[in-house]
C-alpha cells in the first residue's frame, strides 16, 4: 500500500472514530494533510512550553502525556492503537503545553497538523464538524475522568480500565499505570492481586 492509500484509510479510521463522513473530495483533502511519523520508544512529540502543533493518531504503539510536579513524573493519559493523543489546550488555544507527549512504545502515527487542518476547515463544512467533535470528544472525556477520581475506588479505577482500555493494564509499565490511576505502585499491586483473588475479568 502506498503512502496516499495509508493517508486515506486513516482518515477513514478518524472520521468514523468520530461518527463523521466526509465527501470524497473533502476526504482526500484530510488525508493529504497527514503527517506519518515512524519513531522509537522514548520520543518526544511535545516537550513541556511547546506548542502542540499536531493532534496525533496512533496507528501503532503506545503513547503517554505526562508531567512533573514536585519533580515526580505523573502520568495524565495514555493512548494506543486508533486513539487521537492531543495536548488539548495547547494545541487548540495555541499555547505553550504544560504536559509532555512521549512514546512508550515503537510507534507509527499519523499527525493532523492545526494550520492545515484549521486552513481547510475554512472553506468546509464538513471538517468544521470534524473539529467539533474532537472538541466533544475531548470534553467528554475530561468529564468522565474527573468523576471516575471523584467516586470510584482504586479497585474500582482499576477494573474500569481493565475493560475499557485493556491494553493500558497490559502493555504500559506498571508505574505508568499506578501514576494514570492516581495510586502507588504498592497500592496497584494490592489491587491487581485482590482483583485476580476475585477472579474479576
Amino acid at each position: 500500500m502506498n503512502l496516499n492509500e495509508r493517508r486515506k484509510d486513516v482518515a477513514k479510521d478518524i472520521c468514523r472514530s468520530y461518527g463523521v463522513t466526509l465527501s470524497i473530495e473533502v476526504l482526500r483533502a484530510f488525508a493529504d494533510i497527514l503527517v506519518p511519523m515512524k519513531v522509537l520508544r522514548g520520543h518526544r512529540f511535545v516537550n513541556e512550553g511547546d506548542v502542540c502543533n499536531y493532534m496525533f493518531y496512533v496507528e501503532k504503539g503506545m503513547l503517554m502525556q505526562h508531567y512533573t510536579k514536585n519533580g515526580v513524573k505523573v502520568t495524565e493519559d495514555i493512548g494506543h492503537e486508533n486513539d487521537m493523543v492531543v495536548c488539548v489546550e495547547s494545541f487548540f488555544l495555541r499555547q505553550p503545553s504544560k504536559i509532555v507527549v512521549s512514546t512508550i512504545e515503537p510507534s507509527i502515527v499519523f499527525g493532523i497538523p492545526y494550520d492545515e487542518l484549521y486552513a481547510l476547515a475554512r472553506h468546509s463544512f464538513e471538517l468544521c464538524r470534524l473539529i467539533f467533535q474532537f472538541y466533544q470528544h475531548a470534553l467528554i472525556a475530561a468529564q468522565q475522568k474527573a468523576d471516575v477520581f471523584r467516586f470510584e475506588t482504586a479497585k474500582e479505577r482499576y477494573v474500569r480500565t481493565m475493560h475499557e482500555k485493556p491494553e493500558i493494564i497490559r502493555r504500559a509499565p506498571l508505574h505508568n499505570v499506578a501514576s494514570l490511576l492516581q495510586m502507588t505502585p504498592e497500592t496497584l499491586s494490592r489491587v491487581r492481586a485482590l482483583v485476580t483473588a476475585e477472579g474479576i475479568r
